[in-house]
């Protein structure tokens, strides 16, 4: 699902759609969308940068990693990036020098021809939201 940047003309614009989980692709992931996803956020435009800061809820279903057996997992997780056109990665250094990773890089990404897929912004958040070891409840 692209986002088409090319719509948003505003210095500042709110999204809100709410996919079905048949509309997600389904892959090899190690969770299943079992619920309407929310996705909900602000579209901050500044010239050809642009800064998404909103939220994301469903319900993912896991497999308890103890007993098997399959759990539902609240999402409820707010995410900030930010997203620059694919020509405007920094030139590459020698491979000598060492660059220091800052704070705003991890939250950085690319962009191409106009448009920020979602579908990579979701999965993106969904396994952000996975425990380590998923657990369908604290005795197991």
């Amino acid at each position: 699902m692209p986002l088409e940047l090319s719509h948003f003309r505003q210095p500042e614009t709110e999204f809100h759609k709410v996919f079905q989980p048949a509309d997600l692709p389904s892959g090899d992931e190690e969770y299943r969308v079992t619920a309407p996803v929310d996705l909900t956020m602000a579209i901050h435009k500044d010239h050809d940068r642009f800064r998404l800061v909103g939220t994301v809820k469903t319900e993912l279903g896991l497999d308890c990693s103890r007993c098997l057996e399959p759990f539902k997992l609240p999402v409820d997780r707010e995410f900030d990036l930010r997203y620059l056109p694919a020509g405007a990665a920094e030139p590459e250094t020698d491979d000598d020098e060492e660059t220091e990773v800052e704070d705003d890089d991890v939250a950085m990404t690319f962009y191409r021809d106009d448009q920020i897929d979602l579908n990579e912004l979701l999965r993106e958040q969904f396994y952000l939201a996975l425990p380590m070891k998923p657990l369908c409840s604290v005795g197991c």
